[in-house]
This record gives structure tokens, C-alpha cells and sequence, in this order.
């Protein structure tokens, strides 16, 4: 009797476990995971920025035809790949906040966006700083870069539309309609080396081709990369948890809804 007692699914959560992850849709059981994680995701980010700076900037051999100023690519690579990946993100979310009315996927996007806007800005600073003293001028109205600056005016398009419209749920149902229209602008970044005449190197890594870079250098920029993955979702549980509580979605007593 005990043994099918203790088999039995009642008083414990029956449901399948892919079915379970839903649960966290909610943001009063988000919350104390969010608190939880983020200061992991801050360490891992500490860790791995030091790690890649270390290779970055003592371990990877001098460029042969650029000298030290190539080492920007540990700060302008990472940051550029950073601002497209986020705003891909903030569109999913919008995605899921139009479609399935979730209230906690747009205050995902709302929690990437700063981040985003910073990342993006960082990869124009350092691009210029970079461009200089190779291309001999600061900026060019090259696609890539033009392309770019449009993901600036996005990203602080987002914030401004956010911040002038009072009623939080039109808002986010607008905000989410900006990301997504915006996201077209994401593979002209990408791509636009490959479609246009562009003063802007390829890739920097291929995905289908060998690497053409030292493994150290490889090494330092992925590093950087992942540093900068952890402090994005480090710091978006943070605002999350913020903003949860700026528009009282956190309930004292029970479970609120898993949608809006």
C-alpha cells in the first residue's frame, strides 16, 4: 500500500516535465529563479572576461599586417555579434508576448533592449577606433556600418516608444510590433558584406570555412563572446525582476495567470 502510495502522481505536478518549463511563464515562479541565476550568470561573466582578455591581450600574437591595433577585434567582434543575436531575441519574445499574450516574454525584450542599445554602440565606438588607423577615417557610409546604426536608432527607438506611452500593455503590444518590423534589418547587417561592394571585412568566422585567424586569437574573441552572453542575461534576470515588480505582477498570496 505505501509502494503505490508513493507511485502515485497526486499531490506532485503529474504533467509532463517539457510541459512544466511553462510554469515559469509565470512571474511569480520566475522570480526566485531569476534571483537564483543571475549572480551565476554574473560570475560566469566575470570569469570568462577575464579568461578572454588574457588570451586576447597577452596570449594572441601580434597581427602581421595590422600590428596591436587589431586586438579591438576582442571588443568590436563580440559587441556586434552581441547587438544583432539580442535583438533576434527581443523579437522572439515579442513574438511569443503577440501570440500567446505572455506578459513576462515583453518584459523579456523591454530587459534586453538597454543592453542591446550598449552593445551595438560599443561595436560602432570600436569600429571606428579600429577603421582609422586602417581605413584611414573614422566612418564611411559603408552598408555594414550604415546598417548598424540603423540597429542603434532601433534599439533606442524601442526605448523611447516604451517610455512615451503611459498604459504598460499598449506599450508592449507596440514595442513588440517595433521589434519585429526591425528585425528585418538583422541578416541586411549580415549579409550586406556579401550583397554589396562594402569597404567592411567578411566574416570573421565561418561557420563552413576554416578558420583564418590564429587558434589563440579564435580562442579570445569566442571567450569575449561568451563573457558578454553571460553579463546580457545576467543583467536582463535583473531588470526582469524590476520590472515584475514596477507593474505589480507579483502576487503575496497564490499563483497570477500565465498569460496577461
Amino acid at each position: 500500500m505505501s509502494r503505490i502510495l508513493h507511485s502515485s502522481p497526486i499531490g506532485r505536478d503529474a504533467r509532463p516535465a517539457r510541459w512544466r518549463w511553462f510554469a515559469f511563464a509565470s512571474a511569480q515562479r520566475f522570480d526566485p529563479l531569476a534571483r537564483r541565476l543571475a549572480p551565476r550568470f554574473f560570475a560566469a561573466a566575470l570569469a570568462f572576461l577575464l579568461a578572454g582578455m588574457t588570451v586576447g591581450f597577452a596570449l594572441a600574437p601580434t597581427d602581421a599586417q595590422q600590428g596591436e591595433v587589431y586586438r579591438i577585434i576582442f571588443i568590436h567582434v563580440p559587441a556586434a555579434w552581441m547587438s544583432m543575436f539580442i535583438y533576434l531575441v527581443m523579437a522572439m519574445y515579442s513574438a511569443l508576448a503577440l501570440v500567446f499574450h505572455t506578459r513576462l516574454s515583453s518584459l523579456m525584450a523591454s530587459a534586453l533592449a538597454p543592453t542591446g542599445a550598449i552593445f551595438t554602440a560599443i561595436a560602432l565606438v570600436s569600429g571606428a577606433l579600429w577603421g582609422q588607423p586602417t581605413w584611414g577615417t573614422w566612418w564611411v557610409w559603408d552598408a555594414r556600418l550604415t546598417s548598424e546604426l540603423l540597429l542603434l536608432f532601433l534599439y533606442l527607438g524601442y526605448l523611447a516608444l516604451e517610455a512615451a506611452i503611459d498604459e504598460p500593455r499598449r506599450a508592449e503590444r507596440a514595442c513588440a510590433v517595433l521589434a519585429l518590423v526591425g528585425s528585418i534589418n538583422v541578416p541586411v547587417i549580415y549579409f550586406s558584406v556579401r550583397w554589396w561592394n562594402t569597404l567592411h571585412q567578411g566574416a570573421s568566422v565561418s561557420l563552413t570555412a576554416a578558420p583564418s585567424m590564429a587558434a589563440t586569437m579564435l580562442a579570445g574573441m569566442l571567450l569575449m563572446t561568451l563573457a558578454c552572453w553571460m553579463y546580457a542575461i545576467a543583467v536582463a534576470l535583473v531588470r526582469v525582476r524590476c520590472l515584475t515588480r514596477e507593474r505589480g505582477l507579483l502576487n503575496p498570496v497564490g499563483d497570477e495567470p500565465w498569460h496577461g
